[in-house]
C-alpha cells in the first residue's frame, strides 16, 4: 500500500511546501530534460541509395511524430491501454488501488495498473521485473515525465518506445517491417493489426502466432465500434480485409564498403570534437577511446544519415572481378578505388567472400609492396631534387652499400639506360640509387603527407625500403591514396569514403574539412605521368591496359612471391589490388597470370 499512501499524499497536498519540496528533491535526483530513444541510423551511396540500416543498441526504430500517428491508433491504446491518460498526472489511483486488491489476494504480483506515462518509464529508464521497489521508481518517473511533458509528448514517445515484437521497436517501424509500407499508407485492419502486438508481443508475433494476433485484431476492432470510433460499416470492411504480411528485411549490403564507413564515421567525430588530440597527449588512452567509442554509439542512436562516395557500379565490378580471378579459396585480394578528382573513395574490397566486420584486408591488411613503392619513394623525389626527366640516363648495373646487394628480377645487370625504361621494366638496382643519391631521410619525407600508419623508425636506416622492403608494409588502401597524388598535379588530398553526415532533418552535423598538400611539383609530376604510362603500354603492367585517354600505373612483387600489386590510374579513378595469402604464402603459381592486373583492368574498362 506504500505507492497508494505516497501518491494519496501528491494529490492532497499538491500545492503545499511540502511537496514543492520533494518536488525539487526529485528534480534533482531524477532531471529529465528529454525523452531520448535510440533509433536507426543510415548509410546511403553516392547516388542516393539505402545500403545499409545502422539499428542502435539491437533496437530496430524509425522515430514518428505524435502528429503522424493515424488517429485511430491514438485511440485504441487509450481505450485498451489507459483510458484516463489525458485526465491522471501520471498514475491512476483507481488502477492501482484495484491491481493492489488483485496482487494481494493471489500473494504475487499479478497485475501493475501502469498508465502509458508509466509504461515509457518502464521502457525508457526501468527494467521490467516485477517488484514493489521498481513500481515506486517508476512512479517517480512517471511523475517528473508529467510535469517536464506534455500529455501529446509522452504519448509520442509511448508509442515509439514500445516492442512490437521481433526486434522492432515503435509503431513506425512495425509498419514498414510487417506490412513493408509507412504507417500512412496501413488500412484500418493493417493499423489495429499490429496495435495488438504490444500487450504480448511473444503470444501476438505476427509471424509465429498469426491468430492470436487476429483474434486481438477482432477484439480490438469491436472496442472501437463500440465506442463509436469507427462505424458498423467500418467494422465489418476491417473484419473482411485480408491481413498479408510483407516482413522487410533491414537493409545491409555492401560489407566491404560499410565496414570502413563506420571505421571513418569514429576517425570523423574524433577529429571533429577533438579526441584525436585528447589521444596524442593524453597518458590514459584506454580512458579516452573508451569515451570516444561511447560518443560514437550515442551519435548512431540519434539517428544519422550518413551519405557516402560509393559507385556502387564500381563496387560490384570490384566484387565481381575478385571472384573471377581468384578462384582460390587460399589466395586472397584487397582492394580501393579512388575518385582522385573529387578525393572520394568509391569502392573498397575487403577480401574474396568478405563478410561485415572481419579483418578488412583493404585498410587493416599490411603487406610489402614491392616495386609499387618505387613511384612514390624513390622516383618522384628523385626527379623532383634533381630536375631529372623520363629520358634522364640512371645505371641499372650492379649495386652494393653496407653490405646491401639488390639483384635485378632478371639477375642481370644493366647500364646506363634511361629512367622509363627502368621503371617500366622495374630494375630494381636503378631504383636504390636514386633513393641512395637524395638519402633516406629525404625520400621519406616525401612520404609523410600520405600518412603511412606502420613505417618505423628502422626502415628510415634501411636501403631495401627502395624496393618495397618495409618491416610491416603499407595497406591497399593507404597505397592507392598516395597514388592519387600523380591525378592531382603533385598535390595530396585525405581521400574519403564520407561526405557528410547529417540527422534526419537533412542538418550537417559533420562533414571533412582537409587542406591539400604539395608533395611534389607539377613538372615532376608530369615526368611521373609519363614514365606510368610507358609501364602498362609496354612494360610489366601490360595486361592492365584499357581504352582510356590516359592510363599509368606500376606493378609490384614482393620476396617469395607473397604479394602481387598493381596500383594504377585513368583520367578520373586511381585504383589499387593486392593479391596474396593472409599468412604470407608463395604465389607464385599464378604470377605469370597477372591477376592483381586483370582485375584492375576489369575494374576499369
Amino acid at each position: 500500500m506504500v505507492p497508494i499512501f505516497l501518491f494519496s499524499g501528491f494529490i492532497a497536498g499538491k500545492e503545499s511546501k511540502a511537496v514543492k519540496g520533494l518536488g525539487t528533491v526529485l528534480d534533482e535526483k531524477i532531471p529529465i530534460e528529454s525523452v531520448e530513444l535510440p533509433q536507426n541510423s543510415f548509410i546511403f551511396d553516392h547516388d542516393g541509395q539505402l545500403i545499409s540500416e545502422i539499428s542502435s543498441q539491437q533496437q530496430n526504430r524509425m522515430y514518428i511524430k505524435y502528429s503522424d500517428i493515424p488517429e485511430v491508433v491514438k485511440t485504441i491504446y487509450i481505450e485498451s491501454e489507459d483510458k484516463r491518460f489525458f485526465e491522471h498526472i501520471g498514475f491512476d489511483a483507481a488502477g492501482m488501488l484495484r491491481a493492489v486488491f488483485i496482487n494481494a489476494k493471489s500473494q504475487s504480483i499479478e497485475q501493475g495498473g501502469s498508465t502509458i506515462t508509466q509504461q515509457l518509464a518502464r521502457n525508457i529508464y526501468l527494467s521490467f521485473e516485477q517488484t514493489y521497489n521498481r513500481k515506486l521508481s517508476e512512479l517517480l518517473y512517471s511523475y517528473q515525465l508529467e510535469k517536464n511533458f506534455t500529455k501529446e509528448q509522452i504519448f509520442e514517445g509511448y508509442l515509439n518506445a514500445i516492442y512490437f515484437g521481433n526486434g522492432t521497436y515503435g509503431i513506425g517501424t512495425a509498419a514498414t517491417h510487417y506490412f513493408n509500407r509507412q504507417i500512412q499508407e496501413l488500412h484500418l485492419a493493417e493499423l489495429v493489426f499490429i496495435s495488438a502486438i504490444p500487450n504480448n508481443p511473444t503470444l501476438y508475433d505476427p509471424i509465429k502466432n498469426f491468430d492470436n494476433t487476429k483474434d486481438r485484431q477482432e477484439r480490438l476492432l469491436n472496442l472501437l465500434y463500440q465506442n463509436d470510433t469507427i462505424t458498423k460499416q467500418e467494422l465489418e470492411d476491417a473484419l473482411k480485409y485480408p491481413i498479408t504480411l510483407s516482413i522487410k528485411d533491414r537493409v545491409d549490403t555492401q560489407a566491404d564498403y560499410v565496414t570502413y564507413v563506420h571505421q571513418e564515421l569514429k576517425q570523423l567525430i574524433s577529429e571533429s570534437e577533438g579526441y584525436t588530440q585528447k589521444l596524442a597527449d593524453a597518458q590514459n588512452k584506454e580512458v579516452i577511446e573508451k569515451q570516444l567509442t561511447e560518443r560514437v554509439n550515442k551519435v548512431l542512436s540519434q539517428g544519422i544519415i550518413i551519405h557516402t562516395a560509393l559507385e556502387s557500379t564500381i563496387q560490384k565490378k570490384l566484387v565481381n572481378a575478385i571472384d573471377q580471378h581468384l578462384p582460390s579459396n587460399q589466395v586472397q585480394g584487397a582492394a580501393a578505388v579512388i575518385d582522385h578528382h573529387s578525393h572520394k573513395i568509391v569502392a573498397l574490397s575487403g577480401g574474396k567472400d568478405y563478410e561485415k566486420y572481419s579483418f578488412n584486408r583493404a585498410f587493416q591488411a599490411f603487406r610489402q609492396p614491392g616495386s609499387a613503392i618505387k613511384p612514390l619513394l624513390d622516383y618522384a623525389p628523385y626527379i623532383d631534387i634533381t630536375g631529372a626527366t623520363a629520358k634522364s640516363k640512371i645505371d641499372a648495373g650492379a649495386f652494393c652499400k653496407n653490405e646491401y646487394c639488390p639483384e635485378n628480377y632478371s639477375e642481370k645487370n644493366y647500364g646506363m639506360l634511361s629512367l622509363e625504361t627502368a621503371l617500366k621494366y622495374s630494375y630494381n638496382t636503378a631504383a636504390v640509387r636514386m633513393l641512395d643519391e637524395i638519402g633516406l631521410n629525404k625520400g621519406f619525407s616525401y612520404l609523410q603527407p600520405f600518412g603511412f600508419s606502420s613505417i618505423t623508425k628502422d626502415d628510415y636506416n634501411n636501403l631495401a625500403v627502395a624496393i618495397g622492403g618495409f618491416q610491416y608494409g603499407v595497406s591497399p588502401l593507404e597505397l592507392t591514396s598516395a597514388y592519387t597524388s600523380f591525378g592531382n598535379n603533385g598535390l595530396y588530398y585525405e581521400n574519403h569514403t564520407i561526405v557528410k553526415v547529417t540527422d534526419l532533418t537533412g542538418k550537417t552535423l559533420y562533414e571533412w574539412n582537409d587542406t591539400p598538400v604539395r608533395v611534389w611539383k607539377e613538372s615532376t609530376n608530369e615526368e611521373m605521368r609519363e614514365l606510368l604510362a610507358a609501364v602498362v603500354k609496354s612494360g610489366t603492367g601490360q595486361k592492365a591496359s584499357v581504352s582510356s585517354t590516359y592510363v599509368g600505373g606500376k606493378t609490384g612483387t614482393s620476396n617469395d612471391y607473397k604479394d602481387l600489386w598493381f596500383v594504377g590510374l585513368t583520367d578520373t579513378y586511381t585504383a589499387g589490388i593486392w593479391v596474396g595469402k593472409d599468412k604470407g604464402g608463395n604465389v607464385s603459381n599464378i604470377y605469370n597470370q597477372g591477376p592483381q592486373m586483370l582485375i584492375w583492368r576489369d575494374v576499369m574498362k
